[in-house]
């Protein structure tokens, strides 16, 4: 456990907002009785939290000052409209900390805090699961992280408005933070205002995103050049969805049923559904699905009423051995197997459904006959342990003290506004190629887990390979893949690997 040495509490410009715990200059006259008035929103003190600590990773011992607070957002007449809480991690000790490389993170939803990679890839502490990623029972104990990037970058963690510790001010209404745009634009500017009052601008600079954070991370790429100069080294990508028409299971849509085939391989093959000869090899199989994917059943379903029964036929046996669902249930779905409805499906013989973040883990419906199910069982395995753990260490170690609910993954952000890719389907991946051809030194890394049935690596690579990068700039992407799902790093070896990718990465981009 690692070794608190020190703690101050900082009353600067840079520190931010404790919501909950501030006072107004009014107080209570204890005398008379008078109320106390509620809070002048221009005269709240201002502070964060430091603590010192150190931690050994790959056999080197590193010291380091973890911050904990909130960092309000002003309009140009410098009214407060919302305080955005994070957590930095600075080593300490080095002869040029402006130097030394920043990674701004955060996860996805949206909705989501940043506690997924926070404390399950790069931070210096880690939620303890098993080796395969199940959570113990509780109460759930945090480790050092001995595969954390700090030895590699300082750490930023975000969260967005409404998740977290983050609110918008009182009286501003929060739905101005709540869309594709205007998240970009908060964030970004969170970004822009942690460079400025941590001297952190002659720093390598990298944003690493998960899920939805992807396409936040994409959009802030072109958003940081174009508002601010802010050109970034590298892009971190954990779960990618770029281009959502990739994951819409829509009518007239026939993109993500050809998209998510491979990892209803993948998973059928996890459960060890498939026939001997698709049992042996998981990449050759893969490779298989692949294929047939892009191949056959594209050409299929382009084909709509016009197949012929022949080739039907043959579509419907291939998909049937590359899934294990029958005949019978794949030519009522019109050849379309939905995720929900392959979820449900594949092992309902055992009424069991599959997880949809982790196709791995398995859940247990009351009603087995139904095609919906009721709950995800990859993501309830992990929210008690991060969300019991979080609270915990944000206060007993980092000494951060709100009374507010640490908001894990709300709902409050929605209805999230959408309304610049109005009747039609959110692509980032545009911005991200304007960002790469614009700054020729910006490097993207993407990694997959081959049992993510939210973003399918499939998809993934569909999406890059029509991001339209000039030739000489296509070696900027690098892609990896791991045996686990949306949050591989819960896996113990997936975990291993992706410290050593992402600081391979890191070096290549500095």
């Amino acid at each position: 456990m690692p070794r608190k040495r020190w703690c101050v509490i900082a009353g600067t410009a840079v520190a931010a907002f404790l919501l909950g715990s501030v006072q107004s200059r009014a107080q209570t006259d204890k005398e008379s009785g008078e109320k106390k008035t509620k809070p002048d929103q221009t005269e709240i003190k201002k502070e964060v939290k430091e603590t010192l600590h150190d931690i050994v990773v790959d056999g080197k011992k590193i010291e380091y000052r973890a911050i904990a607070g909130t960092m309000p957002l002003k309009t140009d007449i410098d009214k407060p409209k919302a305080s955005i809480f994070f957590i930095a991690y600075t080593r300490t000790g080095t002869e040029d900390p402006a130097g030394r490389s920043i990674t701004f993170s955060f996860n996805g939803g949206p909705g989501s805090s940043s506690v997924w990679l926070h404390l399950g890839l790069l931070g210096p502490r880690r939620v303890l699961l098993d080796d395969e990623g199940w959570a113990s029972a509780p109460p759930y104990q945090l480790v050092d992280n001995e595969y954390s990037l700090l030895d590699k970058t300082d750490l930023v963690f975000i969260d967005p408005v409404s998740t977290g510790y983050s609110r918008a001010f009182e009286g501003e209404d929060p739905k101005q933070f709540h869309g594709v745009h205007e998240d970009i634009e908060s964030v970004g500017e969170f970004i822009r205002l942690y460079l400025t009052n941590y001297e952190r601008w002659s720093s390598p600079k990298f944003l690493i995103g998960e899920s939805y954070g992807t396409t936040r991370a994409a959009g802030l790429a072109g958003y940081l050049q174009d508002q601010h100069g802010i050109f970034l080294n590298g892009i971190m990508l954990v779960s990618s969805i770029l281009s959502f028409q990739t994951t819409r299971f829509a009518t007239g849509n026939d993109l993500p049923y050809i998209l998510f085939l491979p990892t209803y391989t993948a998973t059928a093959w996890y459960h060890g559904r498939l026939g001997e000869d698709l049992q042996s090899d998981l990449k050759a199989t893969l490779e298989r699905a692949e294929r047939f994917a892009l191949g056959e059943y594209a050409t299929a379903l382009m084909k709509g009423d016009e197949l012929p029964e022949s080739e039907h036929s043959r579509i419907v046996q291939e998909l049937a051995g590359l899934t294990s669902l029958t005949p019978e249930y794949i030519e009522q779905t019109n050849l379309r197997i939905a995720m929900w409805r392959f979820a449900k499906e594949l092992l309902r013989d055992q009424r069991r459904t599959t997880g949809r973040l982790d196709s791995r883990f398995l859940g247990i419906d009351a009603d087995a006959a139904g095609e919906s199910y009721e709950y995800d069982p990859s993501y309830s395995n992990i929210l008690g342990a991060y969300a019991g753990c979080l609270n915990d260490y944000v206060r007993r170690e980092l000494e951060f003290e709100s009374e507010l609910p640490y908001e894990i993954l709300t709902g409050n952000v929605h209805p999230w506004n959408y309304d610049r890719y109005r009747n039609r389907y959110i692509n980032v991946a545009e911005t991200l190629r304007e960002a790469i051809t614009q700054n020729p030194h910006l490097k993207v890394f993407v990694a997959n887990g081959y049992y993510d049935m939210a973003t399918p690596y499939f998809a993934t690579e569909y999406t890059f390979n029509h991001l339209g990068l000039d030739k000489s700039l296509q070696d900027n992407v690098s892609m990896a893949y791991y045996e686990a799902g949306h949050m591989m790093y819960i896996q113990k070896a997936s975990l291993i690997k992706m410290k050593s990718d992402l600081a391979q990465f890191i070096d290549s981009a500095e």
